[in-house]
């Protein structure tokens, strides 16, 4: 079988790459295409989407009309400090309808894996485990455990943090071990949330409340192991209580919805991003504390961008050639670096209660607070 890319990796980071391409394509998957109910709860799964990413989206004419009641738009976003130093902004501040949207991962999967498979230059093999890959100057060889042999010029690692092809292609990486788990789950609230998204940077743990359709929200709790550990364990409606004080009964009672789904949080750095015939995309190249929420949106813009390159490229160019995969690698380093910047520096900063670092993190939020050119700023880095 030969082709002008193969991705491993049917996800949405690798789905989304294949299907923005003009080259023809093999996607390998190791997963079979996802079922998805999408006529009852929401999936506690959730992705808050940047106005950029929403666009990329949906110019890839992915979502249906009766999804539109499954999408949450964030219109405004208020974060509080452990003394209730508190940062506010709005959407129309950004000259936004909303500053992001949620979406559920099944849902968004869905429908990706749905494109892929009526896309005329992608060939989609779901459950395709990789065996072995030759990476020469002319060409690169993927053979499958089944057999199956695929020729290419470019190999695209979408295949998340554990990433096969990262390795085998020999590149290294940075660990971080945050030693926190994030706690994920869906409730109902007795209050409206207004469209509002809500985070605590307290002492030890981060809390996030989401806005989804129907009075719902979605939570994401960063905790250290042991407080995590007693938390999950919880009866449901002990745990409900616990996640309404957490966040000052701002939304008043709430009812667990979902099952507590645990994430065990760290972060991967990859040294490189791009070789010879291969390219990293996603939690492949890169995973960051979801303090932020932007570990999608990060691996969402290094598929357009790796798009981007290889549609620039020069027609004496192949979409293998280092000298345009290290394009990619340019292209994505400063906002790939900033971002990592960004969540260790405030991990850091809230996870210890020294004097300085009280100060700084209170303090902080009340300045950004107090000058509207600092909040545009924060504001078009966090939609951009």
């Amino acid at each position: 079988m030969n082709a002008d890319i193969i991705v491993v990796g049917g996800g949405i980071i690798g789905a989304s790459f294949a299907l923005q391409s003009n080259f023809q394509i093999v996607v390998v998957d190791r997963h079979p295409p996802p079922v998805v109910a999408l006529d009852g709860e929401f999936d506690h799964r959730v992705y808050a989407l940047t106005p950029t990413n929403m666009d990329l989206l949906q110019r890839l004419d992915l979502f249906q009309p009766a999804d539109r009641a499954r999408l949450g738009p964030i219109r405004a976003m208020e974060i509080f400090s452990d003394k209730q130093a508190k940062l506010a902004f709005s959407a129309r501040s950004a000259q936004r309808s909303e500053l992001a949207v949620m979406i559920e991962h099944g849902l968004l999967a869905r429908r990706l894996t749905d494109k892929l498979g009526v896309a005329n230059h992608v060939h989609y093999l779901s459950d395709g485990v990789p065996k072995s890959v030759d990476i020469r100057a002319d060409g690169v060889s993927l053979t499958l455990e089944d057999g199956t042999k695929i020729n290419a010029n470019l190999l695209v690692g979408a295949d998340g943090a554990n990433s096969w092809v990262r390795d085998e292609s020999g590149f290294s990486m940075r660990e971080k071990d945050y030693e926190q788990i994030a706690l994920v789950a869906n409730f109902r609230c007795e209050k409206n949330h207004e469209q509002i998204a809500r985070q605590w940077f307290a002492e030890g743990g981060i809390l996030a409340w989401l806005p989804l359709p129907d009075n719902i929200i979605s939570i994401v709790w960063s905790l250290p192991l042991v407080r995590a550990e007693e938390l999950s364990l919880q009866t449901s409606d002990a745990f409900s209580r616990a996640v309404a004080e957490a966040g000052m009964n701002h939304l008043g009672a709430m009812k667990l919805l979902s099952p507590i789904a645990r994430f065990p949080l760290r972060s991967l750095r990859s040294d490189r991003v791009a070789g010879l015939r291969v390219a990293l995309i996603g939690d492949a190249a890169h995973t960051i504390h979801p303090l932020a929420g932007q570990g999608l949106n990060l691996g969402l813009q290094d598929a357009m961008a790796l798009t981007q390159v290889l549609q620039k490229k020069s027609a004496a160019e192949g979409v293998g050639d280092l000298a345009v995969l290290r394009r990619y690698e340019r292209s994505r380093k400063e906002s790939v670096a900033a971002m990592h910047a960004v969540t260790d520096g405030l991990h850091g900063l809230f996870a210890t209660d020294s004097a300085l670092s009280v100060a700084l993190r209170n303090g902080g939020l009340g300045v950004a607070d107090k000058f509207p050119w600092l909040k545009k700023m924060l504001v078009a880095r966090a939609i951009g």
